[in-house]
């Protein structure tokens, strides 16, 4: 355990100081130099400049690989996980069945867009697969969970994730600024929107904060929390069913079987639900008998949970500096431009269909 740590504390160290790095410069860019209460240019967004260029200029020593991998996987997590005490049970419930509806549009339009865009350029099926999981659902963790199912190598997995990642990042750091103008500041559809039309988890979360810091609405970053979660949870059915039609296709051997549904879920929606459910019980305590769980009266409580939001913001920045460390530009060369034209008509088919989307939503309700 000890030595665990000290091979993942290096990489936390340098996304901790990225993150406070992102901090300070946006505080000082808004309040020193423009003379403004807030900063024009969100912490988070220059978190992941600030790591975007020191991991593409200089050479990150393998030392810190591992705590910058744990960063991306476990404190991502943990921070969404923590972000469920920002709301209730009924809030999760109610926001996820709004956009189930929306959800499944963008993954189906999306897999069959991206399948026929193969065909048209002559891509290989299996990079195909790769980019439609990975655009559709959530990024470079369906394209891991898919890519044994299907027999996929190294350098097809690689060169799928290098491709959603450049256009997650794109639609993360340009999405908030487009949604705010686009549904005219609705917290519901911005939400929504940047939920369904983002690739990745982190992207999201960060998308998310970016919104949520430059226009005082943190409601929409959990909205934009809870849909994406939901979205991850159609891995469960997506990647069996991929993996088994292209299996049946191909006729390949049954060694390559899809992985167990326990190693696709992502369980961290379990503990967001959990931190949901801590909040509806606490808050029901104060509201009928002004202590939450019978212990903290109305203040303590508020201090319980200003700690944990700002766990959950604190290790969402180490994450998003985590991102822009671990993604190497320099892949754009790698990646031939068939396939980059399959994720680049990807990533805008689904921002499309959430946009129209959520204008029928808004339409309807």
């Amino acid at each position: 355990m000890i030595l665990n740590m000290y091979k993942i504390l290096p990489g936390i160290l340098v996304s901790f100081i990225i993150a406070l790095s992102g901090i300070y410069l946006s505080s000082f860019i808004g309040t020193d130099i423009l003379n403004l209460k807030k900063s024009p240019i969100s912490p988070i967004m220059l978190s992941i400049i600030i790591g975007l260029i020191i991991g593409n200029i200089f050479k990150i020593p393998k030392i810190f690989s591992e705590g910058i991998s744990f960063s991306l996987k476990f404190i991502l997590r943990l921070g969404i996980v923590f972000l469920g005490i920002r709301l209730g049970l009924l809030d999760i419930i109610k926001i996820g069945l709004v956009g189930i509806p929306l959800i499944i549009s963008c993954i189906i339009i999306s897999i069959l867009i991206v399948n026929f865009l193969c065909k048209l350029l002559n891509v290989s099926e299996k990079m195909g697969s790769l980019i439609a999981v990975g655009t559709s659902i959530c990024g470079a963790t369906a394209i891991v969970a898919t890519s044994p199912a299907i027999n996929a190598n190294k350098e097809e997995v690689t060169y799928a994730i290098a491709n959603i990642t450049i256009f997650g990042i794109i639609a993360m750091l340009f999405y908030p600024f487009l949604a705010h103008y686009l549904f005219n500041g609705d917290e519901l559809s911005i939400g929504l929107f940047l939920g369904t039309s983002i690739h990745e988890t982190a992207q999201v979360a960060g998308a998310g904060l970016i919104y949520s810091e430059q226009f005082n609405s943190p409601q929409t970053m959990d909205i934009a929390t809870i849909t994406k979660l939901v979205r991850n949870i159609s891995m469960v059915v997506i990647i069996p069913v991929t993996s088994y039609l292209y299996l049946n296709k191909k006729n390949i051997s049954k060694k390559n079987v899809s992985p167990s549904m326990l190693s696709i879920f992502p369980i961290f929606i379990i503990g967001f639900i959990f931190m949901g459910v801590i909040r509806s019980i606490g808050d029901y305590g104060i509201n009928n008998t002004q202590l939450a769980y019978g212990v903290f009266d109305e203040n303590r409580w508020s201090q319980i949970i200003y700690i944990i939001r700002s766990l959950a913001e604190y290790s969402l920045a180490i994450a998003m500096a985590a991102v822009g460390i671990s993604t190497n530009l320099m892949s754009l060369k790698n990646l031939g431009i068939r396939p980059f034209y399959v994720g680049f008509s990807a990533a805008l088919c689904v921002g499309l269909v959430s946009f129209f989307g959520v204008t029928i939503i808004n339409y309807l309700i």
